[in-house]
């Protein structure tokens, strides 16, 4: 079934700030807020304070522990069995291998696989090791048990990747000590470490590279009954109040990511705040999300772009080449960011001569379209 922003909640209960299966309360038309030490709710007058730092933030809104890692129940089970199973044979955890798109929590999860296990945690980037030389300082300096989180790991250069092969399985590393004719190479012995990559390009590994990680899980987009409990945890740790309706209406366009929940519940805020408003209620909502340009069904500028652009192709498919030239933007922001929401929405579908669009996607053209445009498709 197609996602559909019709997918909603229970309309009698309300999810409250809490752990991952957070107190429910009635909703008797009240607005989800932060209490101050007496269990007295706080208006804006009291909650318009300085956010910490940006990091600090961003640490702040990330979940401590698994248990409060909302959604994604069978990858987190699978992993709590993981993390349990390697500590009792003391043994570190098997290499990790997260996929899927952008903002769904695979660098969150990564940073609670090292709390949960009492490792040590230590993070780069896929960009970031352009030389085998720089992957081997990060290895050598590795202790027993250790983390390796690489963010983006399709984008490791080919050589970087194959030096990783056999420290992987092996826990070795070759270093080159001479060049020219008479190369040789030393081989270094690593403390046993745990390697987790994260990638929203799954299929740009090699095989020889992915079947090295012993544990791989695919994390997927949110319903909306999990992004609603995201969001107000994210009100509570703002300390901003949010009506339950409103709550929902941001949940139902946030495009299955919590990272897309939570920024636009943070621009929400900022109208709420300006407009000096005690709470984000459904008319700053509704407000908010028209001036960001979010539609019914979470559907952005870009979006609609690349719709009207398939839509002027006169049922034509367009190749991915032609779509970014055509809105200036890069293939690779296209097939990661907006084409994965189009497709859930069978808006439009892939084919082998390009992208064009489904009857529905036509339909919601038409549906969108100047009254000069729709009087041209009846003619």
């Amino acid at each position: 079934m197609p996602f559909s922003p019709a997918d909603t909640v229970r309309r009698d209960v309300v999810p409250c700030s809490g752990g991952q299966h957070g107190d429910r309360s009635p909703r008797e038309g009240r607005s989800i807020t932060a209490g101050d030490d007496m269990g007295r709710p706080r208006t804006f007058a009291q909650l318009n304070l300085p956010d910490a730092p940006g990091e600090e933030l961003e640490a702040e809104l990330r979940p401590r522990t698994l248990a409060e890692f909302v959604g994604q129940l069978r990858v987190v089970e699978n992993l709590r069995i993981a993390v349990k199973a390697a500590a009792l044979r003391g043994e570190p955890l098997d290499h990790v291998l997260f996929s899927g798109l952008p903002g769904l929590g695979k660098t969150t999860l990564g940073g609670l696989l090292a709390h949960e296990s009492g490792a040590r945690l230590h993070a780069t980037s896929g960009p970031a090791l352009s030389r085998p030389a720089d992957l081997a300082g990060l290895l050598t300096g590795l202790e027993r048990g250790d983390l390796l989180f690489i963010d983006e790991i399709h984008r490791l250069p080919v050589a970087v990747e194959e030096y990783l092969y056999g420290a992987m399985e092996d826990f070795v590393i070759d270093v080159p000590i001479e060049q020219g004719l008479g190369a040789r190479s030393v081989r270094l012995p690593l403390q046993p470490f745990t390697l987790v990559g994260a990638t929203t390009r799954e299929g740009r590994l090699t095989g020889a590279f992915r079947g090295r990680f012993g544990i791989r899980e695919k994390l997927e987009p949110y319903p909306v009954l999990e992004l609603v409990r995201i969001v107000a945890r994210t009100a509570a740790i703002l300390r901003t109040g949010l009506d339950p309706d409103a709550c929902e209406l941001v949940a139902v366009r946030s495009r299955g990511t919590p990272r897309v929940a939570n920024r636009i519940l943070r621009r929400l805020r900022d109208l709420a705040q300006v407009r000096a408003r005690d709470s984000i209620d459904v008319e700053i909502a509704n407000e908010g999300l028209f001036r960001l340009g979010i539609d019914e069904f979470g559907l952005e500028e870009t979006d609609r772009r690349i719709l009207g652009l398939l839509h002027r192709a006169d049922g034509g498919a367009l190749g991915v080449k032609t779509i970014a030239a055509g809105i200036g933007e890069t293939e690779e922001t296209i097939e990661e960011v907006y084409e994965p929401h189009l497709l859930r929405l069978e808006l439009l579908r892939k084919t082998s001569r390009g992208r064009e669009l489904t009857s529905q996607g036509r339909r919601w053209c038409l549906d969108h379209a100047e009254p000069e445009s729709k009087a041209r498709e009846a003619g």
